[in-house]
């Protein structure tokens, strides 16, 4: 159960269908789950690889969420949850010998990243 007395609130973005696999945006994601927002936007620009944009742009989109929907600071806001899923498979078929068709499984995923922000006491609303 959690606790009564220290409440959170937060944003969530989530991208779907993300044409990369979930081994490879996991590798971002591990380094920047639970570091602060700051940090989180810093962290993939000096990574080598091709999804750090993808998820630069999910972290800043949920940031603008926290705060116009719910009002919060960004210098507040810290990474709480980053996961990563498998979705479904782009289903492509290559030509082989004979007249065959070879498939080819493309892969895709699903990324959701939510900010939380910890208060004490009471929240208006």
């Amino acid at each position: 159960m959690k606790n009564k007395n220290k409440s959170e609130i937060g944003a969530r973005a989530s991208g779907k269908n993300i044409r990369a696999s979930a081994i490879k945006i996991r590798r971002i994601t591990d380094r920047i789950r639970g570091c602060s927002y700051g940090e989180a936007l810093v962290l993939p620009e000096f990574m080598p690889y091709r999804t750090c944009y993808l998820i630069s742009q999910l972290i800043l989109s949920a940031a603008a969420n926290a705060n116009t929907n719910l009002g919060l600071n960004k210098s507040d806001l810290f990474i709480s949850e980053a996961r990563v899923e498998n979705s479904t498979y782009l289903k492509r078929f290559r030509p082989r010998a004979q007249g065959r068709g070879y498939p080819i499984k493309k892969p895709t995923c699903k990324l959701t990243i939510k900010l939380n922000s910890n208060f004490i006491g009471k929240i208006e609303r």
